[in-house]
Parts: C-alpha cells; sequence; structure tokens
C-alpha cells in the first residue's frame, strides 16, 4: 500500500531522493498536481525529464534559447495544438529543471493507428518488446479489469470489439515511456523524472513495471496524486492528495 503523503509536503521521502527515475503522476488538468511535480523537480535536481506530452520530435526542439521562455518554448513544441492542457500548468515544470535534458516518450499518431493492423510487439519492436515485457500477453483476468476501466473511461460509449485495442495502446504507451526513461539514464546518468498521468503511472502495471522488467537494478519510485481523499487505481510507492478540480461531465460528448 502506498505511503501517505501530504500535498504540499516540503521534504521528500528519502526513497525519493536516492532513487534512479521518479514517476510523478498528475491528473492532467489540476493545477496542484503540477505544482507537487515542480516542487519535487526542482529539490530533486534531475539530470534527465522524460515527458509524456511530447513526442521524441518536439523534445528536440527544447533548446536552452527557448525554454528561457513559456511563450517560446509552448510555441516551439506545438503545444497550443496539442490537446494538452494550458501550457502554464507544465512550463513551471520546465524551469524548475533548466539544465535537464528532455526526452519525449509520446507514441506519434501514426504509431496509435498502426495498433489496429499490427501486434504491439511488432510497432514497438521485437526486440526491445522481449526486453521489456511487451511480448507477454496479460492474464485473463487483468486483460477483463483494463478493458472495463477503458470502457467505463469512455462512458461505456465503445463497440467491445475496440476495448482490447485500446488496452494494447495503453500499454504501448506504457512500455514508451520506460523505454524514453531508461534511455533518459543511459544517457545522462540520472536521476530522471518522468512527467505523465496517473494510470500511466503505476507500478504493478503502468510504466514502471515494464521498465524493471528491462532493467530490474534500478530503482524506481512512483507518485501518484489525488483528489479530495479519492486516490487513483493501482499501486504508487507514495501518494500525494490535493483539491479536486471542477470539470464539466466527460459523459457529455457521448450523448
Amino acid at each position: 500500500m502506498a505511503a501517505p503523503l501530504a500535498f504540499a509536503q516540503d521534504i521528500l521521502p528519502g526513497a525519493a531522493r536516492t532513487a534512479d527515475v521518479v514517476f510523478l503522476g498528475e491528473q492532467h488538468d489540476n493545477p496542484g498536481h503540477h505544482a507537487v511535480q515542480a516542487k519535487w523537480t526542482a529539490a530533486l535536481a534531475p539530470s534527465a525529464l522524460v515527458f509524456e506530452m511530447l513526442t521524441p520530435q518536439q523534445a528536440a526542439r527544447v533548446t536552452a534559447d527557448v525554454r528561457r521562455s513559456q511563450a517560446a518554448l509552448g510555441s516551439a513544441l506545438e503545444w497550443d495544438g496539442s490537446g494538452w492542457p494550458d501550457f502554464a500548468l507544465y512550463y513551471p515544470i520546465f524551469e524548475a529543471a533548466p539544465a535537464a535534458e528532455v526526452y519525449g516518450a509520446g507514441v506519434p499518431r501514426a504509431e496509435i493507428r498502426g495498433v489496429m493492423q499490427q501486434d504491439i510487439a511488432q510497432i514497438f519492436g521485437p526486440q526491445d518488446a522481449a526486453r521489456f515485457g511487451l511480448d507477454v500477453p496479460l492474464d485473463a483476468t487483468q486483460q477483463a479489469a483494463r478493458e472495463q476501466m477503458q470502457a467505463d473511461a469512455h462512458c461505456n460509449a465503445l463497440p467491445a470489439d475496440m476495448l482490447p485495442m485500446m488496452v494494447s495502446v495503453q500499454r504501448l504507451r506504457d512500455a514508451t515511456l520506460a523505454r524514453a526513461a531508461l534511455e533518459a539514464v543511459e544517457d545522462t546518468g540520472g536521476p530522471v523524472i518522468v512527467i505523465t498521468g496517473n494510470g500511466h503511472a503505476r507500478t504493478d502495471w503502468g510504466a514502471p513495471l515494464y521498465l524493471q522488467t528491462a532493467a530490474p537494478g534500478l530503482s524506481v519510485f512512483a507518485l501518484g496524486q489525488g483528489e479530495n481523499g479519492r486516490t487513483p487505481p493501482g499501486g504508487f510507492t507514495a501518494m500525494a492528495d490535493g483539491p479536486a478540480v471542477t470539470r464539466e461531465d466527460p459523459c457529455d460528448v457521448f450523448n
């Protein structure tokens, strides 16, 4: 069970300070979660930052010059057209580690579309798939649980035959995050911080699991972030809690 942490705690756990890779989960639109990520990033002074929100091509545009300005960096990343929440939520994380190398772990849309025709191990690369464990099918219980989570997340509006594909896409994203984190460790020596959604940060079936399959000698820490006492599902090394965000009903788009 995750150890409880105060939302704005200034003293980080020792396990986070000594970890090779720290996953910092978030609810994407929650400003408080991003504030915690920025605070932890400043305290840990990582050698590299890995973002779920960036593709490798976008990350390559992050130069010393453009990262000095929120407007310049947002423009270089073409953030406004990305579909992610306001860049103002994320820029303080870049500011907190101005010298850190930036890695993108976003899966290109073409690869996501390819899941309809190809096995994810082939898309990821057979050699890497074996290394990270992506070539191992999920057991029936976990597959069913994950399909139900996808159905719930999409307000039960998806055809049943699409659910296995949605689970495969999630696994591909998890493994891609893990591969980028490992690359960052190998390139920079670490520590590495990974900025991602809570679902990808969970240790029981998210990116940390794939990372430790590929590199069991690495020490990994995963922070999940909840809202008003509601904790995200899954296992985490530690859990933080904070205020919820007022949102429209996400199911309205399906009505």
